[in-house]
């Protein structure tokens, strides 16, 4: 049986898979800064009362697999999210990244978002943690 979110008006079973790319595909990001964008995520997400799933990427990439609230609007969330976990990347790791950007960039302007009905939540947490491998 398929176990269903709450609230108040609804119940609801709302899960998404979002990939975020950097800016020209460079290859900037790097064990410490995935390590730290999963900080960020989790704690981003827990505030806008989504539920990260699952969460990994590569060097020029990321795919996060979340529940979201039917009250949430994904571009608006979206948005927000890559501007400030790219601000806390940017400033906390500029060093790291001056050899990729001399612009104030991390994440492309671009993003896909799916909706996970046509595979197994399993089935596409599976594909996340490979990636990398």
């Amino acid at each position: 049986m398929i176990e269903y979110n709450r609230n108040r008006h609804a119940r609801y079973k709302l899960t998404y898979h979002l990939v975020v790319v950097t800016r020209y595909r460079k290859k900037c990001i790097s064990e410490s800064i995935m390590k730290r964008l999963r900080e960020i995520t989790d704690s981003l997400f827990e505030k806008w009362n989504c539920r990260v799933i699952e969460m990994n990427g590569e060097e020029d990439h990321i795919h996060i697999l979340f529940d979201a609230p039917p009250q949430i609007n994904l571009a608006n969330t979206i948005n927000s999210y890559k501007t400030v976990t790219s601000r806390y990347i940017r400033k906390e790791f500029s060093e790291e990244l001056s050899p990729f950007y001399w612009k104030p960039y991390f994440w492309s302007r671009s993003y896909m978002i799916l909706t996970t009905g046509g595979a197994t939540i399993d089935m596409t947490k599976k594909y996340i943690e490979d990636q990398g491998e």
